[in-house]
């Protein structure tokens, strides 16, 4: 059974919600009060009423005169309502309130699907303790080639396991290509990319942590009771060959029995 490279798969998803509570104004209301309680106030000077019964029409006439000239007294009490209004104006705006971008975790166990294709690749050996140099030595070998040929990948590189024990493994290293390179070495061949229905589970970090990976791929097998061939793909989204080890992305590929 194959000896597991493995790193634990953390989704933080932040989920942030802010609401806003917008302050009621009712400053208006109060003003116009005492404004009412004033115009009452030249009601009793309607007294002359009686004066109205004593003599013809023309005696009413100059009681509403009186209540004219209290009318200009309330439209003054307006004003300052009107002054405090402005205040009101201040609530805070609406857009804050919309919700932050919640992050989603890679897809673990993913089921899909490979397609071959034609890809230059090189035998090696590794063992445990030096197994990414060995990889990178690889990777190295079969891009020199292609740059002196000056073909262009035409997809990630991988790495296809194909035996573990607990000293080391064995593997193929393989970069897709469109056009078959010449002056091929001893180890090095033309061939197809594995392909078929996988599991597909995502690895960030450094290839020393990958352990905890493979533990949780071995443990989702496990619940799920599926059974994997002899044989793991890892697919580098990332060149390994410019990247910070620490900042690898790497798909894992795991054929099922």
């Amino acid at each position: 059974m194959i000896r597991f490279r493995r790193l634990v798969l953390a989704a933080l998803i932040p989920a942030a919600a802010l609401s806003l509570g917008l302050p009621s104004v009712l400053a208006q209301t109060p003003s116009p009060a005492p404004a009412a309680s004033a115009s009452p106030s030249p009601a009793p000077s309607a007294s002359p009423a009686p004066a109205a019964s004593a003599s013809p029409a023309p005696a009413p006439a100059p009681a509403p005169s009186p209540a004219a000239s209290a009318s200009p007294a309330p439209t003054s009490s307006p004003s300052p309502a009107a002054s405090a209004s402005p205040s009101p104006t201040a609530p805070p705006p609406a857009a804050a309130a919309t919700p932050a971008p919640v992050q989603t975790a890679d897809p673990f166990g993913l089921e899909t699907t490979l397609e071959a294709k034609k890809v230059v690749m090189v035998k090696g050996t590794a063992n445990w303790d030096s197994a990414f140099d060995t990889l990178i030595d690889a990777f190295k070998a079969l891009n020199t080639l292609l740059d002196k040929q000056g073909i262009k990948p035409a997809g990630n590189a991988m790495i296809v396991y194909t035996s573990t024990d607990d000293t080391g493994f064995t593997f193929l290293a393989e970069i897709p290509v469109e056009q078959d390179p010449k002056n091929l070495s001893k180890d090095m061949s033309i061939g197809k990319s594995p392909e078929g229905k996988v599991l597909k589970f995502v690895h960030r970090g450094s290839y020393d942590n990958m352990d905890n990976t493979y533990e949780a791929i071995t443990n989702h097998l496990d619940d799920k009771r599926l059974e994997a061939k002899d044989t793991f793909i890892e697919e580098y989204l990332t060149d390994p060959l410019k990247t910070a080890e620490d900042k690898l992305v790497i798909n894992v590929f795991v054929p099922l029995k």
